[in-house]
Protein backbone atom coordinates (compact mmCIF):
# COMPACT_ATOMS: atom_id res chain seq x y z
CA UNK A 1 0.00 0.00 0.00
CA UNK A 2 3.15 2.17 0.43
CA UNK A 3 4.23 1.83 -2.85
CA UNK A 4 0.96 2.45 -4.35
CA UNK A 5 0.43 5.45 -2.45
CA UNK A 6 3.58 6.75 -3.50
CA UNK A 7 2.83 6.29 -6.88
CA UNK A 8 -0.59 7.93 -6.80
CA UNK A 9 1.46 10.80 -5.09
CA UNK A 10 3.39 11.02 -8.13
CA UNK A 11 1.40 10.28 -10.74
CA UNK A 12 -1.96 10.03 -10.31
CA UNK A 13 -4.89 7.24 -10.25
CA UNK A 14 -4.40 6.31 -14.13
CA UNK A 15 -0.84 5.58 -13.60
CA UNK A 16 -1.73 3.42 -10.21
CA UNK A 17 -1.27 -0.65 -11.45
CA UNK A 18 -0.86 -3.86 -9.68
CA UNK A 19 2.58 -4.36 -12.23
CA UNK A 20 3.81 -1.21 -11.09
CA UNK A 21 3.43 -1.26 -7.39
CA UNK A 22 4.83 -4.59 -7.38
CA UNK A 23 7.57 -3.27 -9.31
CA UNK A 24 8.34 -0.42 -6.66
CA UNK A 25 7.52 -2.97 -3.89
CA UNK A 26 10.61 -5.27 -4.94
CA UNK A 27 8.33 -8.15 -5.16
CA UNK A 28 7.39 -10.32 -7.98
CA UNK A 29 4.69 -9.01 -10.64
CA UNK A 30 2.01 -11.65 -9.45
CA UNK A 31 2.35 -10.83 -5.85
CA UNK A 32 0.13 -8.60 -5.13
CA UNK A 33 -2.80 -10.61 -6.83
CA UNK A 34 -2.61 -12.38 -3.25
CA UNK A 35 -3.86 -9.34 -1.90
CA UNK A 36 -5.56 -7.77 -4.96
CA UNK A 37 -8.00 -9.18 -7.42
CA UNK A 38 -7.03 -6.64 -9.93
CA UNK A 39 -6.45 -3.10 -10.60
CA UNK A 40 -10.12 -2.07 -9.14
CA UNK A 41 -9.63 -3.63 -6.42
CA UNK A 42 -6.10 -2.63 -5.61
CA UNK A 43 -7.69 1.37 -6.51
CA UNK A 44 -10.72 0.60 -3.77
CA UNK A 45 -8.43 -0.47 -1.54
CA UNK A 46 -6.24 2.76 -1.79
CA UNK A 47 -8.88 4.69 -1.41
CA UNK A 48 -9.77 3.20 2.14
CA UNK A 49 -6.96 4.10 2.63
CA UNK A 50 -6.77 7.87 1.73
CA UNK A 51 -9.98 8.28 3.37
CA UNK A 52 -8.30 6.56 6.71
CA UNK A 53 -5.56 9.07 6.09
CA UNK A 54 -8.09 11.90 5.68
CA UNK A 55 -9.80 10.89 8.79
CA UNK A 56 -6.76 11.44 11.06
CA UNK A 57 -6.21 14.70 9.28
CA UNK A 58 -9.68 15.86 10.05
CA UNK A 59 -9.11 15.15 13.64
CA UNK A 60 -5.69 17.10 14.20
CA UNK A 61 -8.05 19.80 12.64
CA UNK A 62 -10.35 19.66 14.59
CA UNK A 63 -7.47 19.54 17.77
CA UNK A 64 -6.12 22.30 16.58
CA UNK A 65 -8.76 24.44 16.28
CA UNK A 66 -9.66 27.61 17.84
CA UNK A 67 -13.17 27.56 19.64
CA UNK A 68 -13.06 31.21 17.89
CA UNK A 69 -12.75 29.49 14.61
CA UNK A 70 -16.10 28.94 14.55
CA UNK A 71 -18.12 25.71 14.35
CA UNK A 72 -16.72 22.28 14.16
CA UNK A 73 -18.05 22.19 9.96
CA UNK A 74 -16.44 24.95 8.95
CA UNK A 75 -12.98 23.94 10.16
CA UNK A 76 -14.49 20.37 8.67
CA UNK A 77 -14.94 22.00 5.19
CA UNK A 78 -11.61 24.22 5.46
CA UNK A 79 -10.19 21.19 6.66
CA UNK A 80 -11.55 19.16 3.55
CA UNK A 81 -10.01 22.34 0.96
CA UNK A 82 -6.41 21.97 2.65
CA UNK A 83 -6.32 18.16 2.38
CA UNK A 84 -7.33 18.42 -1.39
CA UNK A 85 -5.03 21.27 -2.33
CA UNK A 86 -2.16 19.66 -0.31
CA UNK A 87 -3.32 16.05 -2.14
CA UNK A 88 -4.83 16.85 -5.45
CA UNK A 89 -4.11 13.17 -6.59
CA UNK A 90 -5.54 11.59 -3.50
CA UNK A 91 -8.87 13.63 -4.18
CA UNK A 92 -9.10 12.84 -7.73
CA UNK A 93 -8.58 9.15 -6.69
CA UNK A 94 -11.69 9.76 -3.49
CA UNK A 95 -13.91 11.61 -5.84
CA UNK A 96 -13.42 9.06 -8.57
CA UNK A 97 -14.65 6.63 -5.86
CA UNK A 98 -16.89 7.97 -3.65
CA UNK A 99 -18.44 11.14 -5.43
CA UNK A 100 -19.98 8.81 -8.20
CA UNK A 101 -23.48 6.94 -8.52
CA UNK A 102 -22.32 3.67 -7.80
CA UNK A 103 -19.83 3.11 -4.49
CA UNK A 104 -18.17 0.37 -3.72
CA UNK A 105 -19.39 -1.75 -0.81
CA UNK A 106 -15.88 -1.71 0.56
CA UNK A 107 -15.76 1.82 1.44
CA UNK A 108 -19.33 1.87 2.94
CA UNK A 109 -18.71 1.68 6.13
CA UNK A 110 -15.88 4.37 6.10
CA UNK A 111 -17.86 6.31 4.47
CA UNK A 112 -21.14 5.70 6.33
CA UNK A 113 -18.54 6.57 9.90
CA UNK A 114 -17.88 9.47 8.42
CA UNK A 115 -21.27 10.71 7.22
CA UNK A 116 -22.38 9.75 10.99
CA UNK A 117 -19.40 11.91 12.50
CA UNK A 118 -19.83 14.88 10.41
CA UNK A 119 -23.81 14.66 11.62
CA UNK A 120 -22.90 14.08 15.13
CA UNK A 121 -20.57 17.37 14.97
CA UNK A 122 -23.21 19.76 13.12
CA UNK A 123 -25.75 18.53 16.29
CA UNK A 124 -22.99 18.86 18.65
CA UNK A 125 -22.87 22.90 17.20
CA UNK A 126 -26.19 22.76 16.80
CA UNK A 127 -26.79 22.46 20.44
CA UNK A 128 -24.22 25.05 21.64
CA UNK A 129 -25.92 27.51 19.70
CA UNK A 130 -22.66 27.89 16.82
CA UNK A 131 -25.31 26.73 14.27
CA UNK A 132 -29.19 27.52 13.27
CA UNK A 133 -31.30 24.30 14.15
CA UNK A 134 -32.35 22.29 11.29
CA UNK A 135 -31.89 19.36 9.57
CA UNK A 136 -28.44 17.90 10.11
CA UNK A 137 -28.58 16.09 7.32
CA UNK A 138 -29.35 18.74 5.43
CA UNK A 139 -27.23 20.38 6.49
CA UNK A 140 -24.29 17.92 6.15
CA UNK A 141 -25.13 17.94 2.35
CA UNK A 142 -24.90 21.43 1.94
CA UNK A 143 -21.56 22.02 3.67
CA UNK A 144 -19.89 18.84 1.55
CA UNK A 145 -21.30 20.26 -1.40
CA UNK A 146 -19.60 23.32 -0.97
CA UNK A 147 -16.41 22.18 0.02
CA UNK A 148 -16.38 19.61 -2.78
CA UNK A 149 -17.31 22.09 -5.23
CA UNK A 150 -14.31 24.64 -4.07
CA UNK A 151 -11.54 21.47 -3.56
CA UNK A 152 -12.45 20.58 -6.98
CA UNK A 153 -12.58 24.28 -8.51
CA UNK A 154 -8.95 24.80 -6.57
CA UNK A 155 -7.41 21.26 -8.10
CA UNK A 156 -9.03 22.02 -11.60
CA UNK A 157 -7.15 25.37 -11.74
CA UNK A 158 -10.19 27.66 -11.93
CA UNK A 159 -9.45 29.26 -8.41
CA UNK A 160 -5.66 30.30 -7.62
CA UNK A 161 -4.13 27.42 -5.66
CA UNK A 162 -1.81 30.59 -3.70
CA UNK A 163 -5.53 32.47 -2.46
CA UNK A 164 -7.28 28.65 -1.83
CA UNK A 165 -6.97 28.96 1.69
CA UNK A 166 -8.39 32.33 2.23
CA UNK A 167 -10.83 31.79 -0.29
CA UNK A 168 -12.42 28.89 0.88
CA UNK A 169 -12.48 30.30 4.61
CA UNK A 170 -14.24 33.81 3.23
CA UNK A 171 -16.46 31.24 1.50
CA UNK A 172 -17.42 29.19 4.06
CA UNK A 173 -18.03 32.16 6.66
CA UNK A 174 -20.35 33.54 3.95
CA UNK A 175 -22.32 30.09 4.08
CA UNK A 176 -22.09 29.93 7.70
CA UNK A 177 -23.51 33.86 7.49
CA UNK A 178 -26.18 32.71 5.01
CA UNK A 179 -26.67 34.39 1.95
CA UNK A 180 -30.51 35.80 2.68
CA UNK A 181 -30.43 39.27 3.41
CA UNK A 182 -33.14 39.28 6.57
CA UNK A 183 -36.08 41.48 5.93
CA UNK A 184 -39.09 42.39 8.25
CA UNK A 185 -42.26 41.03 7.02
CA UNK A 186 -44.83 42.76 6.73
CA UNK A 187 -48.33 42.01 7.27
CA UNK A 188 -51.17 42.92 4.45
CA UNK A 189 -53.89 46.05 5.64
Amino acid sequence: MAAALELLDEQGPEKVSVREVARRAGVSPGAPFRHFADRQALLTALADRVLADYERWQEAQLAAADPADGSAMRVIGLGFVRYALRHPRRFELVRSRVFTAAREPELSERLDGIDRALTDLIVADQTAGRLRPGDPLLLALAGQALTYGLAQMIVDGYLPAAAAEELAGQVLDTFGQGVVANRQKTQPN
